[in-house]
């Protein structure tokens, strides 16, 4: 029976790190990479609520997601490994875990750091909270 394999992607070099270390160590088995859209961001900033400018960040936000899944499956490719992509909305932790409650995820394999890798700190605080909330193994790739 294959073990499914969770990998969060968000363009960073960390996260393309965690994919190829998936592909390398797991391909035999299951590996879906995820990327989660994060509206807040983008509220934060925003002063208007409308609606028109919610769907313009979806538009963007899904071509951004795109992009990184593409880079991903084209990273698979070279490794000669199947993987499936999805994309979820949310706070990135947050969403990471419930995909591995929902899915039935076996190990999360991610990046160290996020976008910004400039932290002197050994974990991001999306891998930090997921390590420390998820509910299955977390392997972090630094």
């Amino acid at each position: 029976m294959s073990r499914e394999i969770l990998v969060p992607v968000d363009g960073s070099p960390k996260s393309t790190e965690g994919v190829e270390y998936a592909l390398s160590t797991y391909g035999e088995e299951s590996i879906t990479v995820l990327h989660v859209l994060t509206p807040h961001a983008v509220w934060d900033e925003r002063a208007s609520d409308a609606p028109e400018a919610d769907e313009e960040w979806r538009e963007a936000a899904q071509a951004e997601a795109d992009r990184i899944l593409a880079e991903a499956r084209d990273l698979a490719d070279d490794y000669g490994v199947s993987v499936e992509t999805e994309t979820a909305v949310g706070e990135p932790w947050r969403a990471i875990v419930e995909y591995a409650e929902e899915d039935d995820v076996d190990h999360i394999i991610m990046g160290s750091h996020g976008r910004t890798d400039d932290s002197p700190l050994p974990l991001g605080s999306v891998a930090e909270t997921v390590m420390r909330r998820s509910p299955v193994l977390v392997s972090i790739v630094r």
